[in-house]
Parts: C-alpha cells; structure tokens; sequence
C-alpha cells in the first residue's frame, strides 16, 4: 500500500470534509430520497433519480478519503528543515525571463491549490525543485514551453 504524503493541515481538511460528508450530506441525502419515493412512480422521478446520483457521489468520494486518509503520511512541516527543498518546503522563485517572483508550498497531491500557492510534489516544477538549494536555476518544461526559475529562499515554516 503506497502512503500518500501530506502536512497537517492537509490531513485536517480531508479529515473535515469527510466529517461533513458522514454527518450533513450523507443524512441528507438519505432524506431527499425518502422524500422522493412519497411522490410515487420511481422510474419517472426526476427528483429521486438526482437524489440518487448524488448519493453515489457522496458514497464515493468518501470511499476515496477513507482510503487517502488510511494511507496518509502526515509530515509535520514545522520539524523539517536543510538547506535544500523538500517536502513540505516554502519556495521563493524568480521567473528568469520576467524577473517575476512566486512563492510556493510543495504539498502533497490532494491540498495542491496553485491559486494558494500549494504546488503538487507530483508537478513538473515541483520535481524539478526537489533536492535544489538557494541560487540554483531550475528549468522546467511546461505546456506553453521551458521555463527558468531562479531558487531565492527555502523556509520550512
């Protein structure tokens, strides 16, 4: 069984989503069906069919958080630290062609939110990243094509 790596904070929101899944969707979705089977007819029940749909959605997805959580390598960024990047690392990056600079957090897969600045450690820049230090360029090839970034600070916070 391969562990799937994540922070803390990572762990909490699969472990709060699955919460509200469990409590209020589920229970709530066993009421709209209950509800729609009083209107009759099930084969042309819009409303059943949906509640139906929507109860696979829920039953699955918990599924898969039960199974990412049950596999989770919880890292507890706060106690890593070095001098190159790793897991759970804050990366401050210079695009070598705009002098543009972004800052992000490799994360693991599930809490990636690049708009956040929570990068995949499965994503090509990611990888690239991995095992570098301060002042190195890094090139990554992208869809739009290669990129150069410029590694400014690693902070583990």
């Amino acid at each position: 069984m391969e562990k799937v790596p994540m922070t803390a904070a990572g762990n909490a929101r699969l472990q709060e989503e699955l919460k509200h899944l469990k409590s209020v969707e589920r229970p709530a979705v066993i009421r709209a069906i209950a509800e729609a089977r009083e209107h009759g007819d099930l084969s042309e029940n819009a409303e059943y069919q949906a509640a139906r749909e929507r109860q696979s959605f829920i039953e699955g997805r918990v599924m898969e958080l039960e199974d990412r959580i049950s596999r989770a390598e919880v890292i507890d960024v706060s106690q890593l630290s070095g001098e190159s990047i790793k897991f759970g690392a804050t990366v401050r990056l210079a695009d070598e062609d705009t002098e543009a600079e972004t800052t992000y957090q490799i994360v693991g897969q599930d809490e990636s939110d690049i708009r956040s600045g929570r990068l995949s450690v499965t994503a090509p820049l990611a990888r690239g990243l991995i095992g570098k230090t301060v002042g190195d360029v890094v090139e990554v090839t992208t869809p739009n094509g290669s990129k150069s970034y410029e590694i400014i600070d690693i902070r583990f916070v």
